[in-house]
C-alpha cells in the first residue's frame, strides 16, 4: 500500500511517501517546504492569511508529487500552530477543499508519542536517552530508560514563538540568552521530573542542520542514526548563538527557513545538553511522520 504523510509543522511542512508492507516500509519520496505557518500569529492563536496562502502553495506542490507517485491515501498531521489556532477549522476547510487529504490535529502528548514511534523504528535505546524534537511552536521531549516507563512532554517553547515574543538583538545579547533560558524553564516545568540522561537523540529537523554545519556536508540520505561529536556540536552551537543574521545568511548549510530562528534552537539544545548532563549525541533521520506509518500495521 502506497501512502503519504504530511507533517504540518509550524515552520516546515514535511512530505513522506512510503510503500507499507508486512515487514515495515520502503520510502519512495521525502521532501520539505518552508511554510512558516506560525509566523505572524502563533502567539495570538491565529494562522495569518499570508500563512494560509503559503500552506496552500505547499499542498499544491505536494499534491503534484503524490499524483506522480500514485499515492493511495494522504494523511496530514496538524501540530502546534494548527492545534492552537482559533481559526484552525477555517484553515482545515480551505486545505481539504482544495486537496484530497485528511488532516488530523494531534495534541502535544500524541505528537510526542508519534515522534517516539518514529525514532524507535531505527534506534535501540541501550542507554538512558532523551529524544528532543525542536519545533516552531512546541518542543517534544521523550525520556527512555530500560525497565522504566516512558515519559513524554510537549512544551510550548518553539523557536517561532520565541522570535515573535521577544525583541531579540542581533546577535543575541547576554540578556536575551538569560531571558530565553528563563522562558524555557518556566514553560517546561515538567522536565524537572526527568532524571539525567546519557544520550540525546535529536529528531531530524534542526539537528540535521547542526550535523551539516559540523561536518560541512549534506545530511546523509541513508536512514541510519548518526553519532555526532559532542565537542564539535557544542562549538557549532556556540557559533550559532553568537552569530549575526548576516553570518547565518551567508552560511551554506543553514537553510533559509532556519536562519532567523537558529540561535534560539542552538541555545535550547545547549541548555538541554547541560541540564541533563548529556555525554553522547545521536541524530535520528526519523520523527513524527515515520511514527504515523506505524498505524498501518
Amino acid at each position: 500500500m502506497r501512502v503519504a504523510v504530511i507533517d504540518l509543522g509550524t515552520n516546515t511542512f514535511n512530505l513522506l511517501i512510503a510503500d507499507v508492507h508486512s515487514a515495515g516500509f520502503d520510502i519512495v519520496h521525502s521532501s520539505k517546504e518552508g511554510v512558516a505557518l506560525g509566523m505572524g500569529g502563533i502567539n495570538e492563536g491565529l494562522i495569518s492569511p499570508e500563512a494560509m496562502e503559503r500552506a496552500a502553495r505547499a499542498f499544491e506542490k505536494f499534491k503534484g508529487i503524490c499524483d506522480q507517485f500514485q499515492v493511495e491515501t494522504v494523511t496530514g498531521i496538524g501540530t502546534s500552530a494548527v492545534r492552537d489556532a482559533s481559526n484552525k477549522d477555517e484553515f482545515i476547510r480551505e486545505i481539504t477543499k482544495g486537496f484530497d487529504v485528511n488532516i488530523e490535529i494531534v495534541d502535544g502528548l500524541e505528537e510526542a508519542k508519534l515522534i517516539y514511534q518514529g525514532v524507535s523504528w531505527s534506534y535501540q535505546f541501550d542507554k538512558s536517552s532523551l529524544i528532543m524534537d525542536i519545533g516552531g511552536g512546541s518542543t517534544e521531549f521523550i525520556r527512555i530508560e530500560k525497565e522504566k516507563e516512558l515519559e513524554f512532554i510537549s512544551a510550548n517553547i518553539g523557536v517561532s514563538r520565541a522570535v515573535q515574543l521577544f525583541p531579540l538583538e542581533d546577535p543575541l545579547s547576554r540578556e536575551n540568552r538569560q531571558e530565553l533560558i528563563s522562558w524555557f524553564e518556566a514553560n517546561s516545568k515538567e522536565l524537572k521530573s526527568f532524571d539525567p540522561c546519557e544520550v540525546l537523540v535529536g529528531a531530524s529537523g534542526s539537528f540535521e542542520t547542526f550535523y551539516e554545519m559540523v561536518y560541512e556536508q549534506e545530511f546523509p540520505k541513508s536512514l541510519v542514526n548518526i553519532r555526532i561529536s559532542r565537542g564539535e556540536l557544542m562549538d557549532t552551537l556556540d557559533w550559532i548563538i553568537s552569530s549575526t543574521s548576516e553570518e547565518r545568511e551567508n552560511h551554506p548549510f543553514i537553510i533559509p527557513i532556519r536562519r532567523r530562528m537558529a540561535p534560539v534552537a542552538a541555545l535550547k539544545t545547549k541548555w538541554i545538553i547541560e541540564k541533563f548532563g548529556i555525554k553522547e549525541v545521536v541524530i535520528s533521520p526519523y520523527s513524527l511522520k515515520e511514527g504515523v506509518l506505524r498505524r498501518y500495521f
